[in-house]
């Protein structure tokens, strides 16, 4: 049981300025370019699964956070994001037995895919509040779609 002195890391974020979305969505666009940026290098096949392991750590942590009992997004877009994430789950698990640049491709656009949906301004006055920290508490992993 969290301790009530205590913010959750997102309240922290929020009290420095960050949005959780944003955060999110800067480090899928991240992942996504080191992922491009080993496949410029196809000999380099620790490279390639250098990145991969860094984005497969990424889907992690929002495989972890959309699994939690007291996730609050909806069922059917959890769902749907825990079946992208076990997706990535055996796509880096086949970049990492045999790297290949080109089975990069399908990650880096997923990444980017994503961070467009998380760096896009809600037209919603109430998702907008949610995000300036104004409204409810956004789901934990900030997939708030």
């Amino acid at each position: 049981m969290p301790n009530k002195g205590t913010l959750n890391p997102y309240d922290k974020v929020r009290q420095r300025g960050g949005v959780p979305r944003e955060t999110e969505g800067r480090a899928l666009l991240e992942a996504a370019r080191q992922m491009a940026e080993a496949q410029s290098d196809p000999g380099n096949t620790k490279a390639m699964r250098d990145a991969a392991r860094i984005n497969w750590r990424l889907w992690t942590i929002f495989q972890a956070e959309l699994s939690a009992p007291d996730c609050p997004m909806p069922v059917e877009i959890r769902q749907n994001m825990l079946n992208l994430c076990n997706f990535v789950d055996k796509r880096v698990v086949d970049i990492l037995a045999k790297p290949v640049p080109q089975k990069l491709d399908v990650l880096i656009n997923v990444n980017r895919q994503i961070a467009a949906g998380l760096l896009t301004k809600p037209e919603t006055p109430e998702a907008q509040d949610d995000d300036r920290g104004q409204g409810g508490s956004p789901a934990p992993g900030g997939f708030s779609i």
